[in-house]
């Protein structure tokens, strides 16, 4: 899955969609989708990441007790 680091507006791929959805997981591991070489994972914090639509992503990935409120 791809989604957009925030600050500079590249595109990431994540590599851990379970973690993306695990709401007590604040960062998620991906590498930057640029250029023809492979890049190294490293941790993004979910915060800093929307869809490529700018959307931010649910509620319910990021909170762990999104449910109570």
């Amino acid at each position: 899955m791809f989604l957009k680091y925030r600050p500079d507006g590249c595109l990431v791929e994540v590599l851990d969609i379970k973690q993306l959805m695990d709401p007590f997981a604040g960062s998620v591991t991906a590498r930057f989708h640029a250029g023809e070489e492979l890049q190294e994972p490293q941790a993004f914090s979910k915060t800093e990441l929307v869809f490529p639509s700018d959307e931010v992503m649910p509620r319910c990935w990021l909170d762990p007790a999104y449910h109570q409120g």
